[in-house]
């Protein structure tokens, strides 16, 4: 089991998994709750990386910022990932490990 502290080799991890989810069935996605698990890792990096920062920070403005109106929603999020690593943040190995996990019950092989 990976430690319970943000990493960033959580975010090549999470990378992997949202390639992978990109080549998935919508539906199937958001049945499992595997999308809402993975847009929470990615929400809540960056609520981590703008407290750390100083910056204000709300859940309307995470969603924003995620351009999350975008008929795409999994392509939302590999740019969000893609730019939060970019700046540095950090993720969730835990949380990014269940969501690993609950995705290889459907075929995903990290």
């Amino acid at each position: 089991m990976w430690a319970s502290t943000p990493s960033t080799e959580a975010g090549a991890r999470l990378s992997r998994l949202l390639a992978w989810m990109a080549r998935q069935d919508f539906e199937e996605l958001h049945g499992s709750g595997l999308l809402q698990d993975v847009e929470e890792v990615v929400v809540d990096s960056h609520r981590r990386l703008s407290e750390g920062k100083g910056r204000p920070w709300s859940r309307p403005a995470a969603y924003h910022w995620l351009r999350y109106e975008d008929p795409d929603p999994v392509a939302r999020l590999v740019d969000g990932v893609r730019r939060l690593r970019t700046r540095g943040a950090k993720f969730d190995a835990e949380a990014v490990d269940k969501a690993c996990s609950k995705a290889s019950k459907t075929g995903y092989l990290n």
